[in-house]
């Protein structure tokens, strides 16, 4: 078969099929007076839903020289502290973060035609607290730490192979070593935006203001 145009294929597609997409109303003038609080009740609307990995989201951080990247990150957990995540210190979004400390956040659950948003500065945790994160997940992930020299040039897949052979044994001989560079980090956000989707396009975008006086809210054109 020959290969497919890109555009064509492009426009073959479509949003929020009928088939696997529920379009709730939401009605802004009913929502929580904090982002959390929405953010927790949508979380969990997109689990029951059925959405593949609704607690995965992309990454966005500015380098040193001002130029942006962006990747998909899991989400570690959402408090009064700020959303968090994790990564080597020494990874590329380590050193970004380290130059310039602010970050963005998008989560995308297309089972409900939903975005959430969100904007602020980022700190990292105490070693303590990022090494009991680090612990508190599988041994997959414990080895993948322990491999390390995360975004470093790689000569080979068989350098890889040997490498994450040994720190699987590592992991699973000694659950609790630490990986130094492994770090918790929390953003702040200074907003919060939550996108519903509509099937007549007039889509809902409700942005929350932190504020010195708590959190404003306010309506977004689509």
């Amino acid at each position: 078969m020959a290969q497919m145009d890109l555009h064509e294929l492009l426009r073959s597609l479509r949003v929020w099929d009928a088939a696997a997409t529920q379009l709730r109303p939401f009605d802004p003038d009913t929502a929580p007076p904090t982002p959390l609080t929405l953010f927790t009740t949508w979380f969990a609307e997109a689990v029951a839903a059925g959405q593949p990995e609704p607690h995965t989201m992309s990454l966005a951080t500015v380098d040193e020289e001002g130029r942006p990247d962006v990747r998909i990150v899991m989400l570690h957990g959402a408090d009064a502290d700020g959303w968090s995540f994790a990564t080597h210190s020494t990874s590329r979004k380590g050193r970004a973060l380290s130059a310039r400390p602010h970050a963005a956040l998008a989560f995308y659950w297309p089972a409900l035609g939903r975005q959430v948003r969100v904007r602020g500065p980022v700190t990292s945790a105490p070693a303590e607290e990022s090494q009991a994160d680090l612990h508190a997940r599988s041994t997959g992930a414990l080895a993948a730490a322990l491999t390390g020299r995360q975004s470093e040039e790689l000569s080979s897949v068989a350098e890889l192979r040997e490498a994450s052979q040994a720190a699987w044994e590592r992991a699973r001989q000694h659950p609790d070593e630490p990986s130094p560079t492994w770090t918790l980090y929390r953003l702040r956000p200074e907003t919060v935006e939550f996108f519903q989707g509509d099937p007549e396009r007039r889509h809902v975008r409700l942005e929350y203001r932190s504020t010195e006086f708590g959190w404003s809210r306010g309506l977004l054109w689509p």
